[in-house]
Order: structure tokens, then sequence, then C-alpha cells
């Protein structure tokens, strides 16, 4: 864990550059595996961006998509899910907030997920209301391992039971993994539960009064007032893979963008990331600049899930600095995915030698969440990591990380 928010009229800190290849080949170890063998998965990437070898990964197949629910090119305006004076609220105050955080379900046990949630919770008790988040946004793999509608609801519905505002979601890719036990095919609870064509109550809701989420794809829009959301769904090979159709909509959808408002882009697996075993995905990276650069827009951020922790990257996206954030750490399990030892000992932000973008700030030992506030001038993002299970919280909980996003161009 390091907390490295830079003072207020400061210069940013000149990077530590990590040469990965050189600590690698400098590595003394015992073990090393016999031909034909492999041991446990290095912590330390070669890079923040990782072209992925399939032989080295637990296979995780391309999964042909379900059919749309909604028409193209499957758009999903938050006024048709919240109500007429929540719209204005927005609206008069000019402030949108909304939670985000992915790799949520718990399924060796709820603790984490609930803790996490709670916390959530915490944030609708102001009496200001322009403060309270008008959604929570899922970065994906919200039932593990597979999906399976069985467990929709000890994964989802009863650990966000009294969560007051609606749940988005991307899929990830235990979403889209299947049971051969279940007889589901890919997505098939995703789909049932956030891509409804109407909303109903599910049967594996049971008692939790939540009806159903209507997107129209598994990949989709969301408009609001102030901010725009290109949802991907990265399927379920490790880095991800979108299809070209999928590439062909999100050219399409970054240029049909409007332009009075920022835009955020989120996919579950990482564009950058520092924890060797889930690297960030050059194809995936590949994808989305040339995109940008098709589309003619550029996104104001980019979240993703997938790596069990809390990375903070400055990353670069046709020549400008985009923030791109990590945030896997919403409950799914007690271990979360700590990163190299170099990483907790050298000062931030660090880069690496061969990569793009530079790692701002990390937490990989707490779970937590994002609250984040979008304005005309800016978009404020908070990271608030939670104290464990059953620990009594002093006070009310600060952000363990701060940024701030100028969008002077939308005001």
């Amino acid at each position: 864990m390091k907390n490295a928010n830079s003072p207020k009229g400061k210069a940013p800190s000149k990077p530590t550059v990590i040469d990965a290849a050189a600590l690698l080949a400098g590595r003394k170890h015992h073990p090393k595996p016999a031909p034909g063998r492999s041991f446990g998965g290095d912590r330390l990437p070669a890079g923040f961006q990782t072209i992925i070898d399939p032989q080295k990964n637990p296979p995780q197949p391309w999964r042909d998509l379900p059919a749309p629910t909604g028409a193209s090119p499957f758009r999903l305006s938050l006024e048709s899910v919240i109500s007429a004076d929540a719209i204005k609220s927005i609206e008069d105050s000019g402030k949108l907030v909304f939670h985000s955080v992915g790799d949520t379900g718990g399924v060796n046990t709820p603790t984490y997920i609930e803790n996490v949630a709670g916390y959530m919770g915490q944030d609708f008790s102001s009496g200001d209301i322009s403060t309270h988040p008008s959604f929570f946004y899922h970065l994906g793999d919200v039932v593990y391992y597979d999906g399976e509608l069985a467990n929709y609801f000890p994964e989802f519905y009863e650990p966000y039971m009294n969560y007051p505002a609606p749940i988005f979601a991307i899929p990830g890719n235990h979403d889209g993994d299947m049971d051969p036990q279940t007889g589901e095919s890919s997505l098939e609870g995703f789909v049932r539960n956030f891509c409804s064509q109407v909303a109903v109550h599910t049967p594996e809701a049971r008692d939790a009064t939540r009806t159903t989420m209507t997107q129209p794809n598994v990949y989709w829009t969301l408009l609001t007032p102030l901010v725009t959301f290109v949802g991907l769904y990265s399927n379920c090979p490790e880095g991800g893979q979108l299809s070209p159709a999928q590439i062909a909509w999100l050219e399409s959808e970054l240029k049909a963008a409007p332009e009075d408002r920022a835009l955020i882009v989120a996919v579950h697996h990482p564009i950058y990331s520092a924890y060797g075993p889930k690297p960030g995905s050059q194809h995936l990276y590949s994808v989305l600049e040339g995109a940008v650069q098709t589309g003619g827009r550029l996104p104001e951020l980019v979240l993703s899930g997938h790596v069990h922790n809390y990375q903070r990257f400055t990353g670069v996206l046709n020549g400008k600095n985009v923030p791109m954030i990590v945030a896997g750490a919403g409950g799914y399990n007690k271990q979360l995915h700590t990163l190299a030892n170099i990483f907790h000992t050298s000062k931030l932000p660090i880069s690496m030698k061969g990569s793009t973008g530079q790692l701002e700030n990390f937490n990989d030992s707490q779970h937590g969440y994002l609250r984040i506030t979008v304005q005309k001038k800016s978009i404020v993002c908070e990271y608030f990591a939670v104290p464990e299970p059953g620990a009594t919280a002093k006070a009310a909980l600060k952000a363990f990380d701060t940024f701030a996003i100028a969008t002077p161009q939308y005001a």
C-alpha cells in the first residue's frame, strides 16, 4: 500500500524507473522448474502492458456473445431509470456522483463484499442530496465463478439488499465463463439480471426488492446529464478480447458521444496493471488507441477491474495523458493481489522501462471503492479503502487517494 498525493502547487515528482528485465535477469531463485513445468506466477510484470502468452496462462476461451436485448446502438438513458425529480436534482446542482468498483462476488464468504457495500451505503447519509451517489457502475465479475444464476442472490442481491440506488454493470470474465454442470449459456445470468427488456423481479432476487436492470446489450452506452459512459465487454481470455463488431461499435460511440460533457470508458480487463499474473493488456490498449484515433474523441477517464486491488495510472492515448484506474477490490475474497515488493519500496510515481505511462498510487492491502463526482469543470475521483470487517471506524471514512481531472471545455 502506498499513498503519494502531491502537495498542491508543487510539480509532480520525477518517476522512479523499474527495469523488470534487468531485475529478473539478476534474480537468484531456488528452485527453478524443470522443463515442461511451471510454478507460481511472478508478481513482477515485464511492463505495465503485456502481450498475453496463452501457453503461460490458464485457458479461458472466447465465449460467443448473447443476442442484444435492445436496439443498436445500445444506449440507455439515466432518466429512464431514476425519477424526474432525481434528474432535476443533478441538473440543478450541476453535480453527478456515482460509485464504481469491480470483482465483488463473494463466492467464498460474503464478509468482504458486505463490508464494502456497508461503507458505500453511508455515502447516502448526508442531508445534502447533491452528494448522494446517483448509481453504482459495476466494473465486472459480479458473480463467481461462472456467473451462475444460483449465485446471484448470495453474491449480488443480498449484499446490496439495502443499497438505495440503481446498479449498472459491464460483465467480467467470470460473468461470461460457463460451468458445464449448470447447463447455462455464457452470460445467461448477467443478461437475465442486467439486460432485461423491462424491469422485473427475478426468482434469483428472492426477498430483495431490487428489479432487473434494462441495459440493451452486454456492451452498451449510459447517457447522463453530465457524463457519457461507454462500457465494453472484454470477454473471458486473459488480457481481454473484443470482436470486430464491438470494436466498430466502440469507434462509432466515441464519435457520437455528446461533445458538451465528459466521457468515461469502462472495460473489465485493465489497460495498465503492475500485477504480474494479471498484467495490463497490450491488445486492449491497441484497440482503444485505434478507436480514439478513428472516433476522434479522447475519454477523460478509463475504469477497469479484474485485478483485486487499487491502482491509479497516468496512461497515454493518442499522445495525451489519460487517468486509468484499476478498482477490483470490491469484496470477492479476503486475499487481494499484492504487487511485487519493489513497488512497495520504490518512491511513487513509478514508470517501467519499455512501457508508457506511470503508476501514481496503489493500495493492495485493503478492500475499497471509488466515489466519483462529475461537474462541468472537473471530475473528482476518490478511492476509499475500508477498515477490516468488524473494525470500528473512529471517524468518518477519509479517502485514501483523491485526484481531480480538469474539464473546463465543458463549462
